[in-house]
């Protein structure tokens, strides 16, 4: 992760979280005041979250000391020890919500990913994320995915070329949209193309496309698709796939199955904070 956005991120989430101050904190503990939290698995998982941490705990109180037990991408069985962190009282209080709801909501995301890795069980196809992220923490949802053993696909607009159903209603076809990026864009950047028929794949073909997505095809169709597309042309497939469905999608012969579930529909790790008392 970039560690400069993580940290203003970080930042921008404790000034939402804290506003002015923590009235409640304020008023029990002196600031030089010490204690001690461990954050404890409340659910068997993957792991995720200790820059989230670090991070966290540091910017609020720079002499905390902070102890991970697990790495990212680590499993994790309930009751696990999986940090300790020590330092000023206030400190602690203020940073523990805002870090929890992050290393959970990571979690859980690296957890799914994992189960969606397990189900599909290839050597060959790998699992990818899609844009569906949740505004302001794309950098942190698409890094959970990969310590789940997932790969990213692009990160937002800006960083690839993807030419989905309404980009090729505007232009007219597949050939005048690939042609029109294909005359201003750098040699760098790749060419998606989003297919739904025999047709448009032979079109996106002969286009010059660099990937071609199969979108909401079946195991089946995909399988007569990819005959049409020549060995260096990366394949995708996308659209409503779900963790039940990836086993039959296993040898379907496609590079990548991108699933927006793994960042629109997991469920937070159930991870807890308590204070460790002498």
């Amino acid at each position: 992760m970039n560690t400069l956005k993580l940290r203003s991120l970080i930042e921008q989430f404790f000034i939402e979280d804290i506003g002015e101050q923590d009235v409640t904190t304020n008023l029990i503990f002196p600031d030089d005041t010490k204690g001690e939290i461990v954050f404890l698995a409340k659910e068997k998982g993957i792991f995720c979250g200790e820059e989230i941490i670090r991070t966290g705990f540091h910017l609020l109180d720079g002499a905390a000391d902070i102890h991970l037990f697990v790495k990212d991408g680590d499993p994790i069985e309930v009751g696990q020890q999986l940090a300790v962190v020590k330092g000023e009282i206030a400190a602690l209080l203020k940073g523990e919500r805002v870090v929890l709801n992050l290393v959970q909501r990571m979690s859980g995301i690296s957890t799914l990913t994992r189960k969606a890795v397990e189900a599909l069980d290839s050597s060959y196809t790998r699992i990818c994320d899609t844009r569906k992220t949740t505004p302001g923490l794309r950098m942190l949802e698409k890094y959970a995915v990969r310590c789940g053993g997932g790969y990213n696909h692009r990160y937002g607009l800006y960083d690839g070329v993807m030419i989905k159903d309404n980009h090729i209603a505007f232009a007219g076809s597949i050939k005048r949209a690939v042609e029109s990026v294909r005359e201003h864009a750098g040699h760098m950047i790749k060419i998606e193309v989003e297919t739904e028929s025999k047709e448009q794949v032979i079109e996106a073909v002969e286009a010059g496309a660099d990937v071609i997505m199969f979108d909401n095809r079946t195991p089946d169709e995909i399988k007569e698709f990819i005959k049409l597309v020549p060995a260096h042309i990366i394949t995708e497939a996308s659209g409503g796939i779900q963790l039940n469905d990836l086993a039959s999608y296993c040898d379907s012969g496609v590079h990548y199955i991108s699933l927006g579930f793994l960042t629109h529909s997991y469920k937070a790790l159930d991870i807890s904070v308590k204070v460790v008392l002498d």
